[in-house]
C-alpha cells in the first residue's frame, strides 16, 4: 500500500466519520477522535524515530490527559489516577461553564501530545484540522475556547508530573559500553549501534514500585560447548531461521516493529521507519475500542491501561537486560556455529534478556482483556500504513502470545527470554490491575 492510499483512506476516515452524525456532538462522545488522534501521535513518533521504551513514555502521558478530563466529566463513575499513580498530585479544576467535555479531552491530548514529540506540527495541524471541523459542526467559539482552556489546563499538569520522572535528567547519564565478556552483548549488524536506554531503570514507574521489583529468571548460563543447554537454545534459534514456514514468517514481520531497522543498498545505508512495539499495543486498543463501540470516556481508559502497563513493562524488561546484558543469538551463532547466519528480522540495538516484546504485549494483553473480556475479536490492522497486511485474533491474549513467538522465529531472541518475559509481564499487569482503579462503581463498558 503506498502513501497515497494511505492518505486518502486516512482522510476518508476522518471525513466520514461524522456523515452520519447531525452536530460535533455525536462525532466527540464517540472513540473516533482521540483513536485518529493517537493514530497521528504514532505517526509523529515515527518520523522521529524514537526508540521503543520512550515511545512507551509519550503515549503514557498522552493518554493520562484525556483520562482526567474523563474522571472529572464522570466523577460519579470514573475513578481519577491523581493520587494513585506514583507522584501524581491532586489537583482542583474549575472549568468554565461552557466547557465541553469530551472537546476538552482532546485538547488535553494535543496539547501534551505536542510537547513531546520533536515533529510538534504534525500534532498542530492535526488538532487545527479537528478544531475547524467542531467549529463547521456547530460549536460556538465560546464552548470552543472554554473547552480549549479546560483541557490544556489539565494537560499541563500531566506535563508537570511528567518534568519529574527522571526522564530529561537521563539524558545526560553515562551511554553504555561493551565490556570484554564473552556471554556479553555485543553491538550487531548493519549499523552496529550502541546499546540503547541503558539507564531506562531510571525512570520513575507509573504503579510499579520500583524497576526491580519483578525481577525474572534468570537466562542460562552461558557456555560454548555443543553439549550445553545454552548452545541448544542457539541453536534452536539457527534451525527456526533456516526451516520458517510462510506463516511463520508473515508473524514475524507482522510484529517486527523496530523502529531502527536499517537497509543497506552498497555503500549507503537508510532507515526504514517503522512502529514500536508499544504503538502497536496502542493501535490495538484503539482498533477495540472502535470494535467495541465504545465512547470517549471508555476509549480513554483503554488507552490509558494499555499505555501504563506497556510504559513500566519496559521499565520493568529494560532493568533486567541492562543486568544480564547477554550475547543475542546472532552474535553468539556467527561466533561458534555459523559465521555467515543471518536472522530473518534485523537485531535491534539492545541486550538479549528478556524479550521487550513478551513482556509488554503481555502486559498490555491482560489489561485489555482485564477491561473488554474474552474472547473478543478483532481486526488488527495497525501495520497496515506500514505495507504489512492484517492479522485477526480471537483474544488480546492470542495476538499476544503471537507476538512473543515472533520474535523467535525472527532470530531476535532464545526461547527463555520470551518464557522468562511473558511471565514477567503477567506480574506487571497483575500489579497495575491491583494497585489503580479507573472506576469507581461496577458499569457497563461504554459509560453513560
Amino acid at each position: 500500500m503506498n502513501r497515497i492510499t494511505v492518505v486518502f483512506l486516512f482522510l476518508v476516515s476522518w471525513l466520514g466519520a461524522c456523515t452520519f452524525e447531525e452536530n460535533y456532538q455525536g462525532f466527540l462522545a464517540s472513540s473516533e477522535p482521540l483513536v485518529l488522534a493517537n493514530d497521528q501521535l504514532t505517526d509523529a513518533m515515527v518520523h522521529d524515530i524514537f526508540s521503543p521504551p520512550v515511545a512507551s513514555r509519550i503515549y503514557a502521558y498522552a493518554a493520562l490527559a484525556p483520562f482526567e478530563v474523563a474522571a472529572f466529566a464522570d466523577s460519579a463513575n470514573i475513578q481519577s489516577l491523581m493520587g494513585q499513580l506514583n507522584g501524581f498530585e491532586k489537583k482542583d479544576f474549575s472549568p468554565q461553564s461552557d466547557a465541553y467535555y469530551p472537546m476538552a479531552a482532546m485538547a488535553a491530548f494535543y496539547y501534551v501530545g505536542a510537547r513531546l514529540v520533536f515533529s510538534e506540527n504534525k500534532i498542530i495541524t492535526h488538532r487545527d484540522e479537528l478544531f475547524e471541523k467542531v467549529r463547521k459542526l456547530g460549536m460556538t467559539k465560546k464552548t470552543l475556547e472554554a473547552s480549549i482552556e479546560f483541557g490544556e489546563a489539565v494537560g499541563q499538569h500531566v506535563l508537570d508530573y511528567a518534568s519529574k520522572d527522571n526522564y530529561h535528567q537521563s539524558r545526560s547519564f553515562e551511554k553504555y559500553t561493551p565490556i570484554n565478556d564473552p556471554k556479553s552483548w555485543k553491538p550487531t549488524p548493519p549499523a552496529y549501534m550502541e546499546g540503547i536506554e541503558p539507564n531506562w531503570n531510571k525512570i520513575r514507574p507509573f504503579v510499579l514500585d520500583s524497576a526491580n521489583q519483578f525481577i525474572p529468571q534468570a537466562p542460562t548460563p552461558f557456555e560454548i560447548t555443543p553439549e550445553s543447554i545454552f548452545f541448544q537454545e542457539a541453536k534452536a534459534v539457527m534451525d527456526a531461521g533456516n526451516n520458517l514456514d510462510e506463516e511463520a514468517r508473515d508473524i514475524a514481520f507482522f510484529w517486527d516493529c523496530n523502529p531502527y531497522k536499517m537497509n543497506v543498498k552498497g555503500h549507503v545505508m537508510y532507515a526504514e521507519k517503522k512502529i514500536t512495539p508499544g504503538g502497536h499495543w496502542i493501535g490495538i486498543a484503539g482498533i477495540s475500542s472502535k470494535t467495541a463501540n465504545l465512547d470517549w470516556k471508555a476509549t480513554s481508559e483503554a488507552l490509558i491501561l494499555t499505555a501504563i502497563a506497556v510504559f513500566d513493562g519496559f521499565i520493568s524488561c529494560w532493568d533486567e537486560k541492562y543486568r544480564s546484558i547477554l550475547i543475542r543469538p546472532e552474535t553468539y551463532i556467527n561466533l561458534y556455529m555459523d559465521e555467515d547466519w543471518v536472522p530473518l528480522l534485523q537485531t535491534p540495538p539492545f541486550p538479549e534478556h528478556t524479550s521487550g516484546h513478551s513482556v509488554i504485549s503481555t502486559a498490555a494483553s491482560r489489561v485489555l482483556t482485564d477491561l473488554l473480556g474474552e474472547p473478543f475479536h478483532f481486526v488488527d490492522s495497525t501495520e497496515v500504513k506500514f505495507g504489512l497486511g492484517i492479522r485477526e485474533f480471537h483474544s488480546f491474549n492470542e495476538a499476544a502470545a503471537e507476538a512473543a513467538i515472533s520474535r523467535f522465529y525472527g532470530g531476535i531472541h532464545y526461547i527463555p527470554a520470551i518464557d522468562y518475559g511473558i511471565e514477567q509481564g503477567e506480574e506487571v499487569a497483575r500489579h497495575l490491575l491491583s494497585r489503580i482503579k479507573t472506576r469507581k462503581t461496577p458499569s457497563p463498558l461504554a459509560f453513560d
